[in-house]
C-alpha cells in the first residue's frame, strides 16, 4: 500500500513538473523565493496593525513569529526523520524531470516547509482579517496553493510533501490563531 501511494506520488510529481517551460521557470522561481514576499507580508501586518490596537498588535506578531518558528522547525524535524530523498535527489527520477533551480536544496524534503508555513501564514491571517476583509482568506490560500506548486514546478518536492505540508500548516495557523485570540482575551481579562 504504501509502496503504490509513492509510486503515484512520484507519477504525479513527475507529470506536474512536466508541464513547466523555459517561460514560465522565472516567474515559479521568483514566486518560490521568499524574499520576493516581503513586500506583500508588510502588507498582511499593516492590515493587522489597522485592525488591533498596539498592544495587542504586538502581542499577535509574536505569535506569528512562533507560529512561523514551530511549522518551519517541525518541517526540518521531519525532513530529517522520515528521510525522504527529493526528487532532485533521487536517482530514479533525476533523468525523467525537469530541475529548474540550481541548487537542489537539502538532501530530504518531507514534507515541505514552504508549504506548511504558506498555508500557515494563509490561515493565520485569513481567519484574523476576515471580519474586514471577508475575500482575503480565499486569495490567501490561492496563494498558499500556488506556493504549493512552485515546489513541485521547479523540482524540489513532491506532491505529498507539500500537500502534507498544507495539512500540517493549515491545523498550526488555526492552532495559533486559537491561541493569540485566548491570549488577547487574557490580556484584556486581567487589564479590566
Amino acid at each position: 500500500m504504501l509502496e503504490q501511494l509513492v509510486e503515484l506520488d512520484h507519477e504525479l510529481f513527475l507529470y506536474l513538473n512536466s508541464l513547466g517551460n523555459v517561460y514560465w521557470d522565472a516567474f515559479w522561481m521568483a514566486y518560490t523565493a521568499k524574499f520576493h514576499w516581503i513586500p506583500f507580508y508588510a502588507l498582511l501586518v499593516y492590515l493587522m496593525y489597522r485592525r488591533l490596537n498596539s498592544k495587542m498588535f504586538i502581542l499577535t506578531l509574536i505569535v506569528i513569529v512562533f507560529m512561523i518558528t514551530f511549522t518551519d522547525q517541525v518541517a526540518n524535524l521531519f525532513k530529517s526523520g522520515v528521510g525522504r530523498l527529493r526528487p532532485c535527489h533521487n536517482a530514479k527520477l533525476i533523468d525523467s524531470m525537469r530541475l529548474v533551480k540550481s541548487y537542489c536544496g537539502g538532501q530530504f524534503g518531507y514534507f515541505s516547509g514552504h508549504a506548511s508555513n504558506a498555508m500557515a501564514v494563509a490561515i493565520f491571517t485569513g481567519i484574523l482579517l476576515k471580519d474586514k476583509y471577508k475575500y482575503l482568506i480565499y486569495f490567501m490560500l490561492i496563494w498558499a496553493l500556488f506556493m504549493g506548486y512552485s515546489r513541485i514546478y521547479i523540482g524540489v518536492h513532491f506532491p505529498l510533501d507539500v500537500l502534507s505540508g498544507f495539512v500540517f500548516g493549515g491545523l498550526s495557523g488555526y492552532a495559533f490563531y486559537r491561541l493569540d485570540k485566548y491570549l488577547q482575551q487574557r490580556f484584556i481579562y486581567n487589564k479590566v
